[in-house]
C-alpha cells in the first residue's frame, strides 16, 4: 500500500493523537456556548460605559470643575488676594512695629550706649591707666628683685641637698650595697644555677621526654587500629545506605514520578492547552457574534428611533429654529444693542455735562487760571478746516475779521 497518498483528517496536527482531534471541535462548541453570554454582557457593559462616559461623565466632570472653579477657587483667590494678603501685610507690619522695632530701639539707643559709655569706656580707661602701669611695676619688681633672690635661694638649697643627702647616698650605694649584693647574693645564686640546677633539670627533661615518646607511640598505635576498624565499619554502613537509597529512589521514580510525569505530559498538558485554545477561539468567535448582534440592534434602533428623530429635526425643528432666529432673536438682539448704545451715549453726555458744570463752578469759585491776565480776553482755539468740534462751554468765535464786516450796516 502507498501510505504517502493518504491525507490526515482536517484539523489534525502532527504530533497529536486522533482522539485529541476528534474531541477538539465538540469542546470548542461547548466552550463557545458557555462564553458567548459572558462576551455579549462584556461588550454591552463596555458600550454602556463608553456611552455614559461620553454623554454623562465628561459633561458632569466639566460641570463639577466649573463649579469648583467658580464657587471655591475664584472666591479663595479673591479672598487671598484682597483680604488675606493685606491682612498678612498689616499683621507683619504690626508685628514688626510692636515686637521688633522696640527691641531694635532698646538695643540701639539704650543697651549699646550704656555698654559703650558705662562699661566699655571705664574698663578701657582702668586697663590703660591703672592696671597696665600696675602690671608693669609688678613685673619689674619680680624681674629685678624676686627672681635673683629666688635663684640664689634655690642654688643654696640645691647645694645643701647635694652635700648632705645625695653624696652620702652615692657613697653607700657604690662602696657598701653593690659589693654586698654582688658577692653575697648574685655569685652564690649563679654557682647554684650552673652547678646544681642545670644538670638536674637536664636529666629530668631527658627522663620525661623518653617517657612521653613511649606513651605517644603506644597511644598512636591504638588510635590507628581503632580508626581502621571504625573506617571499615563506616564503609560497610555507607555501602548499605547507598544500596537502600538507590533501591528506594528506583521504586519512587518507577512507581510515582514516572506515572505522574506521563500523566502531566500526555493528559494534563494537552487538555490544558486545548481548553486554553478553546477559550481563546470561543472568545474571538463570541466577539464576532456580539459585534454582529450589536450592529443589528444599532441598525434596528436607528430605523425605529434615530431616523424619525433625524427627519423631525431636519424638517420641523430646523425651519422653526431658523424662523425664530431670523424673526425674533435677531431683531431683539439689534434692539438691545441699539438700546445699549443709546444708554452709553446718554451716560457719556451726562458725565460730560457734570464734568463741565464742575469745571464752571470751580472757575466761578477760584477764578481764572494763573497764566491768564486780568483785562485780557482769553484766547479761543481756532478751528481747523473742516472741523466742527469746539471746546465745551466756550462761545463760538466769529469767523468775520476783527474789524467787523465793512459792508454791514452800522446800527
Amino acid at each position: 500500500m502507498d501510505y504517502g497518498k493518504h491525507q490526515a483528517p482536517q484539523g489534525y496536527e502532527p504530533g497529536e493523537g486522533i482522539l485529541t482531534t476528534l474531541i477538539r471541535i465538540p469542546v470548542r462548541i461547548v466552550v463557545l456556548v458557555l462564553v458567548l453570554p459572558a462576551r455579549m454582557v462584556w461588550d454591552a457593559l463596555t458600550a454602556l460605559w463608553h456611552a455614559a462616559d461620553r454623554v454623562l461623565l465628561r459633561p458632569l466632570g466639566r460641570a463639577l470643575l466649573w463649579l469648583l472653579d467658580t464657587l471655591v477657587l475664584t472666591p479663595l483667590a479673591w479672598l487671598y488676594t484682597w483680604v488675606l494678603t493685606p491682612l498678612g501685610k498689616a499683621a507683619a507690619w504690626l508685628t514688626v512695629a510692636v515686637l521688633i522695632w522696640p527691641w531694635i530701639g532698646l538695643w540701639r539707643y539704650v543697651i549699646v550706649p550704656v555698654a559703650r559709655y558705662g562699661i566699655a569706656a571705664p574698663a578701657v580707661w582702668l586697663y590703660a591707666h591703672v592696671l597696665t602701669p600696675l602690671g608693669h611695676g609688678l613685673r619689674w619688681i619680680g624681674t629685678a628683685l624676686l627672681l635673683p633672690a629666688l635663684h640664689g635661694l634655690g642654688s643654696g638649697i640645691g647645694w645643701l641637698i647635694t652635700v648632705l643627702l645625695i653624696l652620702p647616698l652615692q657613697f653607700l650605694w657604690r662602696y657598701v650595697a653593690v659589693p654586698v649584693v654582688r658577692y653575697g647574693l648574685v655569685v652564690p645564686v649563679v654557682w647554684l644555677y650552673e652547678a646544681v640546677l642545670t644538670p638536674a633539670g637536664r636529666g629530668t627533661a631527658w627522663v620525661l621526654s623518653t617517657l612521653w615518646q613511649g606513651t605517644a607511640w603506644t597511644l598512636g598505635m591504638l588510635w590507628q587500629g581503632t580508626a581502621w576498624v571504625l573506617a571499615q565499619l563506616w564503609r560497610g554502613i555507607a555501602a548499605t545506605g547507598r544500596g537502600l537509597g538507590l533501591a528506594v529512589a528506583w521504586l519512587v521514580m518507577t512507581l510515582l514520578v514516572a506515572p505522574l510525569v506521563w500523566t502531566y505530559r500526555h493528559i494534563l498538558t494537552p487538555v490544558g492547552r486545548e481548553i486554553a485554545a478553546a477559550f481563546g477561539v470561543a472568545w474571538r468567535i463570541a466577539g464576532y457574534i456580539s459585534r454582529a448582534v450589536g450592529r443589528a440592534l444599532a441598525t434596528i434602533a436607528w430605523y425605529l428611533i434615530g431616523a424619525p428623530f433625524s427627519w423631525a429635526y431636519r424638517t420641523v425643528c430646523t425651519p422653526v429654529g431658523h424662523f425664530l432666529r431670523d424673526a425674533v432673536w435677531a431683531p431683539a438682539r439689534r434692539a438691545a444693542a441699539e438700546a445699549g448704545r443709546a444708554a452709553r451715549a446718554a451716560l457719556a453726555t451726562a458725565r460730560e455735562t457734570v464734568r463741565q458744570a464742575r469745571r464752571d463752578t470751580w472757575r466761578a469759585l477760584v477764578g481764572a487760571p494763573g497764566g491768564a491776565r486780568s483785562g485780557e480776553p482769553r484766547g479761543i482755539p481756532a478751528r481747523t478746516l473742516g472741523s466742527t468740534t469746539t471746546v465745551p462751554s466756550a462761545a463760538q468765535a466769529s469767523e468775520t475779521p476783527l474789524g467787523g464786516d465793512p459792508f454791514a450796516k452800522q446800527g
